[in-house]
């Protein structure tokens, strides 16, 4: 899941396509190990879905009514924050979405969006059909994936830009559903751009979405429509008084905050070395990060198996609650010198430095 924000990579000083880094092979034995030691662990528990994102949702909405009631300043950011970490979670199923077979947890994307992803104006139409060209073999750290910027090979001031511009996300989808919806529904050109460029969650700026087609467009034009009038009636109810001002700065403040600790989270998720070039399914493996146990932390900034980002581009299929017990299986099967081993992190404050170090050769 990424901000609709975006980095420029040729201004932001990203070096040419070409790459003379030499070619990581797939280690075939290790990608056989890992999908047979994980196979039976390929169906998803609807329990353990609908009641972590029901669990979720409730606490989120609860601490941001909480944030707005609360007598003292001092509250309503404690408030906040607890806000914001459980909203996070909540929207971090939009994930799932994308992977899991919609029949194996029957009702989930339309409670989903129902619950989550229109009130916090994204729809998981913003993310199905984007996030799984990431994960297409040709496509990972190519400029044809939406999802991929070689961060590390940029320029040293992208990074807090790259963080500071999520802030914005917010006010960037209401005008968005608010705005550019409706126009784009009278502006046949409009509505084109809107499509290309303004619906999906990516961090390439060169990517453009194709429009839907078949059930995808339909279930496309009843979500956008559906997050347009919440949109809109948020802005109105707003404006006239019948939602205070405070109340609104408040929501805009904790889906701002959402918005900022998915794009940390983005930053350390891959390593972001890749120069353009296709890659093996092993080399992806080591561009992206595990941050498992004994780290704490990752459970907040990292939740719904997002802390096993790795281990999700070696087996896309797995299903969120079941990372833990495959990455154990792994790690406990494969020997010390295996490549798996190499794509596990001590945690966040270690992969941030070694991003930030990258960028500031690049001086």
């Amino acid at each position: 899941m990424d901000t609709v924000i975006t980095l420029d990579r040729r201004a932001a000083g990203a070096p040419p396509v070409a790459s003379a880094r030499r070619p990581v092979d797939d280690d075939k034995a290790m990608l056989k190990a890992a999908a047979d030691l994980t196979r039976d662990l390929n169906v998803p528990n609807p329990t353990i879905y609908w009641s972590d994102m029901l669990a979720s949702a409730v606490i989120g909405y609860g601490a941001l009514v909480a944030a707005i009631v609360a007598p003292s300043l001092g509250w309503s950011i404690a408030a906040g924050v607890v806000a914001v970490l459980a909203l996070y979670r909540a929207e971090s199923f939009i994930h799932e979405l994308t992977h899991i077979k919609h029949a194996a947890v029957q009702g989930f994307r339309l409670g989903w969006n129902v619950l989550v992803g229109i009130p916090l104006l994204t729809p998981s139409f913003m993310y199905e059909g984007v996030h799984n060209l990431h994960h297409a073999r040709t496509r990972y750290g190519t400029a044809e994936d939406p999802e991929y910027l070689p961060l590390a090979l940029m320029k040293w001031w992208t990074l807090p830009v790259f963080i500071l511009v999520s802030a914005l996300a917010p006010v960037a989808l209401l005008i968005r559903y608010a705005v550019l919806t409706p126009l784009s529904v009278v502006f046949p050109p409009l509505r084109r751009a809107v499509v290309a460029r303004y619906s999906g969650l990516q961090i390439n700026p060169s990517f453009r979405r194709r429009p839907p087609e078949g059930p995808a467009k339909t279930l496309w034009h009843r979500l956008e429509a559906a997050a347009s009038v919440y949109a809109i009636a948020l802005i109105v109810l707003t404006a006239t008084g019948v939602i205070p001002l405070k109340a609104f700065l408040i929501f805009l403040a904790v889906t701002s905050g959402l918005a900022v600790t998915n794009q940390v989270r983005t930053l350390v998720a891959h390593l972001w070395e890749n120069e353009g070039e296709a890659m093996s399914v092993t080399a992806q493996y080591l561009d992206s990060v595990n941050v498992p146990p004994p780290a704490l932390l990752p459970m907040l900034w990292a939740p719904v198996g997002l802390r096993y980002h790795a281990l999700h581009h070696l087996l896309p299929g797995l299903p969120y609650h079941a990372l833990g017990a495959a990455h154990r299986r792994i790690t406990a099967a494969l020997d010390e010198d295996s490549v798996y081993h190499k794509g596990n992190y001590k945690g966040l404050p270690f992969l941030a430095a070694r991003l930030a170090a990258s960028t500031i050769k690049r001086r």
